[in-house]
């Protein structure tokens, strides 16, 4: 489907004696001063040839936004999908590994490691918070290592939670036999 505006403008190129955008090109150098104006060309070129048509996701908002303002959202949903670790900045990094933090003390068996494990932890959010490469800002509180290591011994002295049951997996039957 031709836009008429598209053939208006073509008739008045013949009309003026300029080449036919469809049949002949014009040739664009890029430059400095023209560059919006190639990328924009391309574009339209691209929407003419019908390039942009049906593409996945279209008319459907962006999942994942949520209610609040988060300006690292793209790169928290591209760390998500892809299932990356140890990548992004170091402000996202860190409030990752805080949220898992006390689980992964959980995990450990000697306080003097628990120690160790918390003050390298403070060390990195101080270090991340003095950084100037820019990124978001780091909100990662750091953490009091006494109260921590209080924390986790009350956890330990609990005990472990209960493990849940899963119910047995029914038996397999083979290829061949008759059901009753």
């Amino acid at each position: 489907m031709t836009d008429p505006r598209d053939a208006a403008a073509r008739y008045r190129a013949r009309q003026d004696g300029e080449p036919d955008a469809e049949t002949e090109p014009a040739p664009m150098q890029l430059t400095a001063e023209n560059k919006h104006q190639f990328v924009e060309s391309a574009i339209q070129v691209a929407m003419r040839r019908g390039e942009f048509d049906d593409l996945p996701g279209a008319g459907k908002p962006l999942e994942g936004l949520g209610t609040h303002h988060d300006p690292d959202w793209w790169i928290r949903r591209k760390i998500e999908t892809e299932n990356l670790t140890g990548l992004g900045p170091p402000a996202i990094l860190l409030r990752t590994e805080d949220r898992e933090l006390d689980a992964n003390l959980d995990r450990l068996g000697r306080e003097g490691d628990v120690r160790e494990v918390l003050e390298d932890f403070n060390r990195r959010v101080i270090a991340a918070r003095r950084q100037l490469m820019g990124g978001p800002p780091v909100v990662t509180k750091t953490r009091d290592v006494d109260a921590e290591i209080a924390a986790w011994q009350e956890r330990r002295a609990a005990g472990p939670a209960p493990a849940r049951q899963e119910p047995a997996p029914p038996p397999r039957r083979g290829l061949f036999r008759r059901r009753p």
